[in-house]
């Protein structure tokens, strides 16, 4: 399946793999888009168990526009999930602005969901902590966000409100549900290299609590789609430079799978009281 380019129209690109993907799953839409960040993919396994069923497994190269994944504890797959009376689109995995395929492949996900009938986006990502108190496995709502991509998914004249972006209402849903889930303003760097301390002094001086290399521009793509968004962090680890500890990879990815059964308790909770 060819990638989308700068070259494609990425809104008939999106219709075109919503469609394949509701031919492929045998189902006439979808109603929630999960995006999964790096090693969160044994919480679909509990979503599945705890609330529904699973209804297709799909390799993300099925559907045009997608490429494999590039990044360990990203699975390239797509599951359809029956939750209730909803179907649940999870992506595990996503392509990263690091990869080199541009902003209109980051984003095509949450385009193709959204053009599938989601009308809610759940965004995940594992991401490193500012605050003294967080602890690694620690899952955190984002609030709001600051993108220091220097990029936008938008293009041409789409001025598209982001006031609240990360929807007060879900979040609300979500801290009834889990009453310890705290909040925080997400930072995003293009990565992929991992920022230096004197980077986070700077994210802690403009508000940020978290930091990652995801997630922003797929909320926005998501906002402009007209689905209400909701992020959740998980902080892997503590950022550059507050422990005097080198930064992993590998260490994200045991943070995740570490989580991944209160993660899929949380997810599967919010999908059903939806």
């Amino acid at each position: 399946m060819r990638d989308v380019t700068p070259d494609t129209d990425p809104y008939a690109a999106a219709l075109t793999a919503a469609d394949r993907l509701r031919e492929l799953a045998g189902v006439g839409s979808v109603d929630v888009a999960l995006v999964l960040g790096s090693g969160w993919v044994p919480a679909v396994d509990g979503i599945a168990e705890r609330h529904g069923e699973q209804v297709a497994d799909l390799a993300v190269t099925d559907l045009p526009g997608f490429a494999p994944p590039a990044v360990a504890g990203h699975a390239g797959r797509i599951r359809v999930l029956r939750v209730g009376d909803k179907h649940v689109m999870a992506f595990l995995g996503r392509t990263h602005l690091y990869e080199g395929r541009g902003v209109e492949a980051v984003v095509h996900g949450v385009r193709t969901a959204t053009a599938a009938g989601a009308r809610t986006v759940v965004l995940t990502n594992g991401c490193g902590g500012l605050r003294p108190t967080y602890r690694p496995g620690q899952p955190v709502l984002i609030r709001d966000h600051i993108n220091l991509t220097a990029t936008s998914p938008l293009r041409g004249a789409r001025f598209v409100d982001l006031t609240d972006l990360y929807s007060s209402r879900l979040r609300r849903l979500a801290q009834e549900l889990d009453p310890s889930l705290e909040e925080g303003v997400y930072v995003q760097f293009p990565g992929p290299h991992y920022e230096t301390p004197a980077e986070i002094g700077m994210v802690r001086a403009i508000g940020g609590d978290l930091v990652g290399m995801s997630t922003t521009l797929e909320a926005i793509a998501a906002r402009e789609a007209g689905a209400e968004v909701l992020g959740i962090s998980l902080v892997t680890n503590l950022a550059a430079g507050m422990t005097g500890e080198p930064l992993d990879h590998q260490e994200v990815l045991a943070a995740g799978n570490a989580a991944a059964g209160r993660m899929g308790g949380l997810l599967g909770d919010l999908v059903a009281a939806l």
